[in-house]
């Protein structure tokens, strides 16, 4: 398994992973695009140079930091992925000077979040705007 970050980013390829990941219809994004310009990092897991988990992180250009749309294929999970992802991705944000990584997530991600990733739960607030 290789860990790759701000790795060259196919469209397509990604957007395959995502709605397998989160059980969507395939909608091809332009994730290269939207990485590039909003994103401090992104990371990719690899096997067999085929992208089978990934994560990344955008930022308030300071201090704070966030992860989002970490997803690993059905086909790999359970296997460590979806942890080594967030870590990886952790220690690209601390490199980049950021104190803090935040994640948002539904219930049923709290053990992986706060036991398998290190997260400690906090209170927060959500919005729906559209």
């Amino acid at each position: 398994m290789k860990y790759v970050a701000r790795f060259p980013v196919d469209d397509r390829e990604l957007s395959v992973l995502h709605a397998a990941a989160f059980g969507g219809e395939l909608e091809v994004q332009l994730w290269r695009e939207r990485l590039e310009r909003w994103a401090l990092t992104w990371v990719g897991a690899f096997s067999n140079d085929q992208l089978i988990g990934f994560v990344q992180v955008c930022w308030d250009g300071g201090a704070h930091a966030f992860v989002l749309d970490t997803a690993v294929h059905p086909d790999h999970e359970r296997q460590g992925i979806g942890r080594q992802l967030v870590r990886t991705a952790a220690e690209e944000a601390r490199a980049a000077g950021c104190e803090w990584l935040h994640v948002d997530f539904e219930p049923h991600l709290t053990a992986f979040y706060l036991d398998a990733c290190g997260f400690r739960p906090t209170d927060a607030g959500l919005l729906k705007l559209r």
